[in-house]
């Protein structure tokens, strides 16, 4: 037997039958799988795979045609050597077409697999006037205790802000945000070596000393293209970058459209100077909208599935924000419950970095969405 993907053979079609299946396999992460040269048997054993991993099924005598979302492609690969005792070389066929569906994002040392867990990205912020948390960890101790307790509860990455760009922000200046930020990275790297710290800044001068301090990845909510020299800086390193987008000076006609064409030309720029695209992922930027917590922010929250087809991670960044307090009257400190909800949208459409202040919650909401995610019910019958 012969395993096949020819997902990308959609592409090529010019029907529209075709082009809307090529659209729909993008946004929900689909493949579509061509098994040949089998019995009769073995036909229906497949068919009876497939259909159990809730795959649309067309099959003949020569050649069998499956729809599955990639989590029940992982779960065929997996599952295979168990009803297909002597069909070896579909086993590593199988294993090798999906290796090609995993997203990783490099970040200095680390290399995180997206691909079946999304990433806990817990905010640190050291500044007096955050919309959530700010001015609420006011001393060393604070700070390393509160770190010590997103660790503790799963997260994988610890970001440090010491400039918010809320909307209205007052800017500060790179040493303003550097005395909040250094002190905190060294000591949060000397207490807990192998957390991974990330840097929320725009400032070319911030982003120099944070690398020299050791972070992982730098979070731009100017996308890294408002300064030339942040480029040869970060291409001539290892670090991650969180490349956002944002519409806070300018306004859509098409909204989705237009984040496409950034998208495409942000990673087109960052790739051209020398920054490997697994280093890259992004971030629609929720909340910067011309008007704060306005229609587009919802917008963003639907379409996230829209930029699957980048393969690249997108960040969720929801977290308490001021949108639940407009539309349902929620103060800041009630506002987890939403929280999570928003995020569970998000990330059943494709979200892969949730960026929160609440960890232990969050990693029950992915813990739970996971085993979903991966409910199939497999019986051998024979």
């Amino acid at each position: 037997m012969l395993v096949q993907d020819v997902t990308s053979s959609l592409a090529q079609a010019t029907d529209f039958a075709s082009q809307a299946l090529n659209a729909q396999v993008q946004r929900q992460q689909q493949l579509v799988l061509r098994f040949s040269d089998y019995n009769r048997e073995q036909q229906l054993r497949l068919t009876q795979l497939c259909q159990q991993l809730d795959g649309v099924v067309q099959a003949s005598p020569e050649q069998l045609t499956v729809l599955l979302n990639q989590a029940a492609g992982r779960q065929l690969a997996h599952q295979w050597s168990l009803v297909f005792t002597d069909q070896a070389i579909v086993q590593i066929q199988l294993t090798q077409i999906m290796k090609q569906y995993d997203v990783f994002w490099q970040a200095g040392e680390h290399r995180f697999n997206l691909t079946k867990k999304p990433m806990i990205y817990g905010i640190m912020n050291i500044t007096p006037d955050s919309f959530f948390d700010g001015g609420q960890y006011k001393t060393k101790d604070d700070v390393l205790n509160h770190v010590d307790e997103m660790l503790q509860a799963g997260a994988d990455v610890i970001e440090v802000n010491g400039q918010t760009t809320r909307p209205g922000f007052t800017e500060v200046t790179p040493e303003v945000e550097l005395e909040r930020t250094l002190p905190y990275i060294r000591a949060i790297k000397e207490r807990f070596p192998e957390a991974v710290l990330a840097v929320d800044t725009y400032k070319y001068d911030v982003m120099q000393a944070v690398l020299e301090a050791g972070v992982s990845i730098i979070n731009d909510v100017n996308a890294f293209t408002d300064d030339p020299r942040k480029l040869k800086l970060l291409a001539d390193s290892h670090v991650g970058l969180l490349t956002m987008h944002s519409s806070r000076e300018q306004e859509y006609t098409d909204l989705t459209s237009s984040m496409r064409d950034f998208f495409e030309q942000n990673l087109a720029t960052l790739t051209s100077h020398g920054i490997d695209i697994e280093r890259i992922a992004l971030d629609q930027g929720i909340g910067y909208s011309q008007v704060a917590h306005g229609e587009q922010d919802y917008v963003m929250m639907r379409n996230i599935d829209e930029f699957n087809y980048l393969r690249r991670p997108m960040m969720v960044a929801i977290s308490r924000k001021g949108y639940l307090g407009l539309l349902l009257g929620l103060k800041k400190e009630d506002r987890l419950p939403m929280t999570l909800v928003t995020e569970a949208a998000m990330m059943l459409k494709g979200g892969r970095i949730i960026r929160v202040h609440d960890v232990a919650e969050t990693k029950q909401l992915i813990t739970l969405l996971g085993r979903i995610e991966n409910g199939y019910w497999l019986s051998n019958n024979d």
